[in-house]
């Protein structure tokens, strides 16, 4: 085996440096080809919501921020929705360099093909089967069904981009290992 012995996991898991007690996970970036398609597989398809447009005219690119927060959480104010927006935790910045809509041949890399790197992020839901079979309703693609494989339980599917996403429940995974 390799990595971490079971010791040194634990050493890591103890108090952090208090000067970081105020740093928070904020947000993956991903760049985006179509912003419209995009900002639909985030918002309808896995519920998210809109948190934050924001334009660079100067630079010819938009970010998106999309998160699970409550509506009326989001200030009207757009220089208070900003400020709020960079206090939400584990948020999507979906990137768009302008004219890439256009582009059909585009592609970004996922991080799953060689050379690998990034994998994936993970969506917790209450029933990994019933969101499962929405996901195939609604023509999301597959990377892996709950019931493939070894990892039962578990299944990956991709966003417009291509960018995996595992949809895995916290119940399942703790009592599968």
């Amino acid at each position: 085996m390799s990595g971490l012995s079971n010791e040194e996991a634990e050493s890591a898991c103890a108090e952090p440096d208090l000067v970081t007690k105020d740093y928070i996970m904020q947000q993956t970036m991903y760049r985006i080809r179509d912003p419209k398609i995009s900002l639909d597989f985030y918002t309808r398809i896995m519920g998210m919501r809109l948190l934050q447009k924001l334009d660079f005219a100067d630079m010819k690119f938009t970010l998106y921020f999309v998160g699970y927060e409550p509506a009326h959480s989001i200030p009207k104010d757009n220089t208070e929705r900003t400020r709020w927006t960079f206090t939400r935790k584990a948020t999507i910045e979906l990137t768009h360099n302008w004219g890439t809509d256009n582009d059909s041949e585009l592609k970004y890399h996922n991080g799953n093909t060689e050379p690998r790197g990034y994998g994936h992020i993970g969506i917790m839901v209450p029933d990994v089967d019933k969101a499962c079979e929405r996901f195939e309703e609604l023509g999301v693609k597959f990377v892996k069904k709950p019931n493939d494989g070894k990892m039962k339980g578990i299944a990956f599917i991709q966003d417009p981009d291509g960018y995996w996403i595992e949809i895995l429940n916290c119940n399942t995974m703790a009592d599968g290992l």
